[in-house]
């Protein structure tokens, strides 16, 4: 009976490892079929435009007929004078990237596009601001994130993060290259801490009379495999490895952000914004939404973003490296 529930055991788990992939490339080939149709390349946006349609289009719900005419006469000398200024090198710009971040990072490809295009034009009296949520992930994708944002600090460039939902990790090790952290009251800030772990299926194999053979050149070419019968060498080894992770993590933050009590907030657990500004890890309160509205009062805002092709099978690797990822099998700044 023992084995009867030992092969059924396995048999589930190798269906729901089947199911799982055939869903993760249903998905990628839905998101192709989805994203045919829309723009590839730079597309630009200035959001000044879009707030005040937002607007208009609920004042012309509002008013008479008579106070719309009054108001439509008043918003074309407005934009005259708006267009005028427009023209005008003083007047301050600001540039608006999007980052969400998954295991992956996988947006990385189009913000380096982005911060590219950005830094070729933007002055020392423009402002970058990148609306960030990010979970973390692998270690050196959030890595490359992190020095796609270090590129417009080297530049001089004034950079701010503003956080609505999540900045933990990987993801808080990209915001803390920004000049400022703006984060909502209730997102989730900090997680400094590194992550290694994956399943051993050894015992099992040995049960089943089934032998794992491995072959490396180097001593630590290969530490703890999912297979192989893992040694206290080899787990030493790992958290040694996870250590120096974590050392290079601490450091990165503390290079932008010195004042922070390292002891405290790199003990891998997260706070809610409050409390964040409270420990120092984000500079002010608040979301993107106002932000961004209040500096269009005074500035043009420029919406920069990127999206290049991505063929199907490119889709389907992801989607798989992904799955791949969520089951914990790489090191995460998480």
């Amino acid at each position: 009976m023992t084995e009867f529930f030992i092969d059924f055991g396995l048999f589930f788990l190798k269906s729901v490892t089947v199911v799982a992939a055939i869903v993760a490339v249903i998905f990628a080939i839905v998101a192709t079929s989805r994203g045919e149709g829309k723009l590839h390349g730079l597309n630009i946006e200035k959001l000044n435009d879009k707030y005040r349609k937002m607007a208009e289009t609920l004042r012309h719900k509002m008013l008479s007929k008579s106070d719309w005419r009054k108001f439509e006469k008043q918003e074309k000398k407005d934009r005259k004078q708006e267009e005028k200024e427009a023209g005008d090198e003083s007047r301050k710009r600001v540039f608006v990237l999007k980052f969400k971040g998954d295991m992956r990072a996988s947006e990385v490809d189009s913000l380096r596009e982005e911060v590219t295009a950005v830094t070729a034009v933007a002055t020392n009296d423009d402002e970058i601001v990148v609306c960030l949520e990010n979970s973390g992930g692998t270690v050196h994708e959030h890595g490359l994130g992190a020095s796609q944002l270090e590129r417009i600090r080297s530049r001089g460039l004034c950079l701010t993060v503003i956080v609505d939902k999540v900045a933990a990790s990987g993801g808080y090790l990209m915001a803390s290259i920004a000049n400022k952290i703006i984060a909502a009251p209730f997102a989730i800030i900090g997680s400094i801490g590194v992550l290694a772990q994956l399943p051993n299926f050894n015992r099992f194999l040995e049960q089943r009379g089934i032998d794992f053979e491995q072959v490396t050149a180097g001593k630590y070419k290969r530490t703890l495999t999912m297979f192989g019968k893992n040694t206290e060498e080899d787990r030493k080894k790992t958290r040694e490895d996870v250590e120096e992770v974590h050392r290079l993590f601490k450091g990165a933050v503390a290079q932008h952000r010195p004042d922070l009590d390292m002891e405290t907030v790199s003990t891998g657990e997260y706070w809610y914004g409050s409390r964040a500004l409270e420990l120092g890890l984000v500079d002010e309160l608040g979301s993107s939404d106002d932000y961004l509205m209040k500096a269009a009062e005074d500035a043009d805002i420029y919406a920069v973003t990127y999206k290049g092709r991505e063929s199907l099978v490119q889709k389907i690797q992801h989607a798989l490296t992904s799955f791949a990822a969520s089951l914990g099998l790489t090191n995460d700044l998480r």
